[in-house]
């Protein structure tokens, strides 16, 4: 029988997704691709196929796991499996160099962005920038390896203090700071490349905004993530021209809007969580996110078994 694999290297993640798929009595596999091996000479499983996989696997000491994700979901692709968020998906996650191309190709305002290798082109980068910067993994998720600085004499102090950690990649990110007016950003939800809701994040507390419950932070502001009711923005069809370009089908995309009222993009999340308590505070007959990712993947894998018989057929 054909089923929903998932892909995944974070059991706390993963657990919520698979109750959602119990619930809808929808046959599926959990491949754990924290350890393991593939045989590259055989033919997957049919069914369909779901990358959770996060540039954020190394802060679980699972540092290749996402290269092993990759080179599964190449053989998975070369036989023809639908895989959700498949190797263009893995490619974005992974690099923040690659989604800002992407993003600037597609007509997406991004904040003004430089890529630096080594502390020497880190500090010449940084001289580029009037006012205050921030550094950022170019491999990174949940906002972790974020600074911000004040000028390069700040950077140079931070480079030989107790706060610097070095990139998994080894390639930093020197970036435009982006003064808000208010202490909050936008991430807006895709599922099945179409748009579902948008959230407020509350960012008084700094940049590490993960939305799963696993990665709940107290906040003294009130709730850190608030849907937002009858969100309308031009961004929503651009993002979802963006997610078809790139074969990405279930996303989260955060954009912050400066003092001049520019949205600027600047993170592209394809394994994607949703909070719990921003989500119990919908109306109940709203669309939340993982029922809304279940009951795409039962659709994707009716349509496979669809596809499946008419090749047998022929």
């Amino acid at each position: 029988m054909s089923k929903i694999h998932i892909l995944f290297e974070n059991d706390e993640w993963t657990a919520p997704l698979v109750g959602e798929l119990a619930q809808l009595k929808l046959p599926y596999q959990l491949w754990d691709l924290s350890l393991g091996h593939f045989d590259l000479s055989a033919s997957p499983p049919k069914g369909v196929y779901y990358s959770r996989m996060s540039a954020s696997a190394h802060s679980r000491d699972h540092r290749f796991a996402p290269e092993y994700a990759d080179g599964v979901i190449q053989w998975l692709e070369s036989h023809g499996r639908p895989v959700i968020n498949g190797s263009r998906a893995i490619r974005l996650e992974l690099s923040k160099i690659a989604q800002y191309a992407a993003l600037q190709a597609a007509g997406i305002a991004t904040p003004r962005t430089c890529p630096a290798l080594g502390r020497v082109a880190m500090i010449e980068a940084a001289k580029s920038f009037d006012g205050p910067f921030i550094s950022k993994h170019n491999r990174g998720g949940k906002g972790l390896g974020v600074h911000l600085h004040d000028d390069v004499e700040a950077l140079n102090l931070w480079f030989d203090g107790p706060d610097y950690e070095a990139p998994v990649d080894g390639l930093w990110l020197m970036q435009e700071y982006i003064q808000a007016p208010l202490p909050f950003i936008t991430r807006v939800e895709f599922v099945g490349g179409e748009f579902l809701y948008a959230v407020r994040v509350d960012t008084s507390d700094g940049f590490q905004l993960c939305p799963a419950e696993a990665c709940a932070i107290n906040s003294d502001q009130g709730p850190m993530f608030q849907i937002i009711e009858g969100f309308a923005s031009p961004l929503i069809k651009a993002y979802e021209d963006f997610l078809a370009a790139n074969h990405i089908q279930i996303a989260g995309i955060e954009f912050i809007v400066d003092g001049s009222d520019r949205a600027l993009t600047y993170d592209i999340n394809t394994n994607t969580n949703y909070n719990p308590e921003a989500e119990g505070r919908m109306a109940p007959e709203a669309r939340r996110g993982l029922s809304s990712v279940a009951a795409f993947l039962g659709r994707e894998l009716a349509a496979a078994g669809d596809r499946d018989d008419m090749t047998s057929a022929a």
